[in-house]
């Protein structure tokens, strides 16, 4: 892969330099703890460290108790960034006491952050997860040839090198039979500027972490061509905190900890809520919000799974794959005693959420259209119809298809409707999915390449477009 090799001095200033939207920083008055957090209002599976997290002001309330209770006064500074590498360098220069960022980007955290003791720091908590890798995907112009990743070779993609997404497309590559250091070339651009560069065709490809493969995609800025998920192999964005600064002020990172599983159960009790919250705060599109933050998406947990830390461990060879940076000891970096004494303090039990394997938010109700309950996750979707208090349930792909045909047949207006990908459970928009139709049965899919190997297995199934399937489709 040929990528502009940033050597450790520079990559050092270009991460201090990356894609932030700094606040201005503010002395904190005599006698008052200030506490610095950097989150990513536009990487919304970070959202119940950042964003909601803000929204809410769980934080500061939490702060304010301590206060309260004849403790110190706080002052509370959120910086937002567009990814994980210039927090990493606030947290390094010691001015920015918390962050939340992806798992690749949590690599060079710990790796960046260790040679000095004021500076180190420890994975806390977990944000949210994919299962199988679902986090980061590849997307393409609409009127790229492009069927699959193999088609790629030899040309230029767009990614933020060290980034979650960076870190799925090297590992997407070899599995493809392309050499990541020969078979392409990497142009190392911040989020916006790879879209910019993706929809002027100055590049073939943008790999990216959530939510900007969704809204180029929402957008009918591209179409996704390689859905992270294929990996099968978890991703996840986590909560660093520097320990010097958690040491002298452990009641502030014990405070943040449970301010986020406040912010944690209202976005699972309250998904739509939550959405509306967020896309304020970032400015992304409430129907993008939600494909990630609604049932059935990312799975929001803070607990430090095992499954999480093993493939933590073996991304540990990225870093040596984009320049020089030091070896990290996972089961160092990695420390949950404050994120259990949070549960505990707050009446929630640890072990028991750590051993949770599904997604807490899933689709439930009574389908209005079938008539049925909803019941397979794996098959649930949802839809969004304008002027409603909420999206309504659909039981399965079908049943979908129908409240969308319904509400069409009424003259109302979908806003989105989102179902799960046949072959990985990748919750999609529908309008945007490959659809195949087996019989009466009618099958979405992320990805070209999905349905193409559906097709070689399933002869009989015919590919229809979204508009067809739900014009066709039959009670």
């Amino acid at each position: 892969m040929k990528i502009t090799r940033l050597l450790p001095v520079a990559l050092a200033v270009a991460l201090a330099a990356a894609g932030c939207s700094l606040e201005s920083s503010t002395a904190a008055p005599a006698g008052t703890v200030k506490v610095v957090i950097g989150y990513q209002s536009k990487t919304i599976n970070t959202v119940t460290a950042g964003t909601l997290l803000r929204a809410q002001g769980y934080l500061e309330r939490r702060l304010q108790q301590i206060t309260d209770a004849g403790g110190a006064k706080y002052q509370v500074e959120w910086q937002d960034y567009d990814t994980g590498a210039p927090i990493t360098a606030q947290m390094v220069a010691e001015k920015i006491d918390i962050g939340s960022m992806g798992d690749y980007p949590l690599l060079i955290n710990g790796s960046r952050t260790q040679a000095a003791e004021r500076s180190r720091t420890e994975l806390v908590s977990i944000t949210g997860y994919n299962p199988k890798g679902a986090l980061n995907m590849v997307v393409v112009p609409q009127d790229s040839p492009a069927r699959s990743l193999t088609d790629l070779a030899g040309q230029k993609i767009s990614a933020s090198v060290g980034s979650a997404g960076h870190g799925t497309l090297v590992q997407a590559l070899s599995r493809a039979g392309i050499d990541p250091a020969k078979g392409v070339e990497v142009l190392n651009q911040q989020p916006q500027v790879g879209a910019t560069a993706l929809e002027s065709h100055q590049v073939s490809a943008l790999s990216q972490f959530v939510a900007w493969p969704g809204l180029l995609v929402q957008q009918n800025k591209a179409k996704l061509l390689y859905d992270g998920a294929e990996l099968n192999v978890p991703t996840f964005h986590g909560v660093v905190a520097r320990r010097a600064y958690a040491a002298e002020h452990p009641e502030v990172l014990q405070a943040f900890l449970a301010a986020q599983l406040d912010a944690t159960a209202f976005l699972n009790e309250k998904p739509f809520e939550a959405a509306d919250l967020v896309a304020k705060g970032s400015g992304l599109p409430q129907e993008v919000v939600y494909l990630y933050n609604g049932p059935g998406g990312t799975s929001f947990d803070t607990t430090l799974k095992a499954k999480l830390i093993a493939a933590f461990k073996d991304d540990v060879n990225y870093l040596k794959s984009i320049g020089d940076f030091a070896d990290l000891d996972i089961d160092a970096f990695v420390e949950d005693g404050p994120l259990r004494q949070a549960f505990a303090e707050t009446g929630r039990d640890y072990d028991a959420t750590l051993a949770e394997s599904t997604n807490p938010s899933k689709v439930t109700g009574t389908d209005p259209v079938c008539a049925v309950p909803v019941t397979d996750p794996a098959l649930a979707g949802e839809v969004w119809v304008e002027g409603a208090e909420k999206p309504q349930p659909a039981a399965n792909p079908d049943c979908l298809l129908r409240a969308v045909q319904a509400a069409e047949a009424q003259g109302k207006t979908v806003r989105a409707a989102y179902v799960p990908d046949a072959e990985l459970g990748t919750r999609w928009f529908a309008d945007k999915a490959i659809w195949l139709r087996e019989g009466t049965r009618y099958l979405p899919f992320t990805t070209q390449a999905a349905a193409d190997r559906y097709r070689g297995t399933h002869p009989a199934a015919t590919a229809v477009t979204y508009d067809q399937a739900v014009t066709e489709v039959r009670g």
